[in-house]
């Protein structure tokens, strides 16, 4: 699985319940920037409308290159193609347990692009400075082990 782009902030600004994969629908010019990394999901979210999900803020520039006949939109609306019952559980989540749905990235599978989504909550300011702690702390640790496996050794 190569990815694309990858949302960082998504996992910094919400605690991932579950994830779930969705075909996207997208047009010739915007695979083609796709595929030139011309593509950004950091302010994007998932949105429910009529039982179908739609992804926004996915901004995808098109390329220098494009064709003169197509009147390339960046920040357009997407639609993401799940089954009807997944569908279903999700809305009902959403709906029920103050959960969201926020893009984690896009990755190519068998020649098609694909979103992983997940259903999220929002995290306190408090959590994130947590998590931040936990990570430092981690960090440190494993540099310190590193000094002490690695460190000076005693001349007999």
């Amino acid at each position: 699985m190569a990815f694309i782009a990858e949302n960082r902030r998504a996992r910094h600004d919400y605690s991932i319940e579950e994830q779930h994969e969705a075909g996207i629908v997208l047009s010739g010019w915007e695979i083609k920037a796709i595929r030139a990394g011309q593509v950004q999901l950091t302010d994007g979210y998932v949105h429910i409308r009529d039982g179908e999900l739609f992804m926004i803020g996915c901004r995808i520039n098109a390329l220098g290159s494009a064709s003169t006949h197509v009147q390339p939109e960046p920040d357009r609306t997407k639609k993401l193609l799940m089954h009807k019952e997944e569908i279903r559980r999700l809305v009902g989540k959403v709906e029920q347990k103050g959960f969201t749905l926020v893009p984690l990235n896009l990755h190519f599978k068998g020649g098609r692009v694909k979103v992983d989504i997940a259903l999220a909550k929002g995290k306190a300011q408090h959590d994130k400075r947590h998590d931040e702690k936990k990570r430092d702390w981690e960090r440190e640790k494993g540099r310190l082990m590193r000094h002490k496996v690695s460190g000076p050794s005693k001349a007999s």
